[in-house]
């Protein structure tokens, strides 16, 4: 091993075990409670927005997209489904538009950079689970991930990834708050490999260092969990298969 090898954390065991344990809780997440549909339980949940976090930046002096996309909006105007390009990123269906809402950084398959818009946080996290599917990309997820306890958490537990028979695409989504430095989106999966059973999963994103973040709790955990669903009703459909 170089010397540059043994210093940087990023390249050690240790650090790509961990990596493995948050680049896997959101689709983790959705497999424990397909897990749980299989032996019954409610299907009318209906996920609850999460609380907004107060941050301290200024919207009309928010970091610049860090790989120069240019959206930005401060309030929610995704009312429709985006006319987006679809891209298979491990076994999920990616929304896709280079040169608009992102990815606008595509880095030997590495997805990242998203408007700093609605339309922006939700391709973040659609796109963060599509990577999460592929073992090839799961070990830089962290960089997905917002920096703080919730991240130091997830690298802490360590724990070893494994494969998951689990095969989802997206359904729908809606937005269930919006500003410059906070979104959270609920999406809707379609779980293919459970005889297309939906599930809802919240995800919050918080805009970080010029890109969309994805949030975990001080347990290294999703702020919410994945929630049954009978139906699409209340989410806006959108799939690219």
């Amino acid at each position: 091993m170089s010397t540059a090898d043994s210093q940087s954390p990023f390249r050690s065991r240790g650090f790509i075990v961990a990596a493995i344990v948050v680049g896997a809780i959101v689709l983790a997440a959705i497999v424990v409670l397909v897990t749980s549909l299989l032996g019954g339980g409610d299907n009318n949940a209906d996920p609850t927005p999460a609380p907004t976090t107060s941050m301290s930046a200024d919207p009309g002096s928010a970091d610049p997209s860090v790989c120069g996309l240019e959206g930005f909006e401060e309030t929610n105007s995704l009312t429709t489904a985006p006319g987006n390009e679809w891209e298979l990123v491990g076994t999920v269906a990616a929304p896709t538009d280079a040169k608009g809402t992102g990815p606008g950084t595509i880095d030997d398959g590495f997805r990242s950079c998203y408007a700093h818009t609605a339309e922006g946080a939700l391709f973040a996290a659609v796109n963060y689970v599509a990577l999460a599917s592929d073992s090839r990309n799961v070990p830089r997820l962290p960089e997905l991930v917002e920096p703080g306890p919730g991240r130091d958490a997830a690298l802490a537990a360590g724990g070893s990834g494994g494969s998951s028979s689990t095969r989802l695409q997206v359904a729908g989504f809606k937005i269930n708050s919006y500003s410059a430095e906070e979104a959270v989106v609920d999406i809707a999966w379609n779980v293919t490999s459970s005889g297309s059973a939906l599930v809802s999963m919240p995800v919050v994103l918080h805009w970080v260092d010029g890109d969309w973040k994805i949030v975990l709790d001080d347990n290294g955990q999703p702020p919410f969990a994945a929630s049954p669903l009978e139906n699409l009703g209340g989410y806006i459909p959108w799939a690219g298969v």
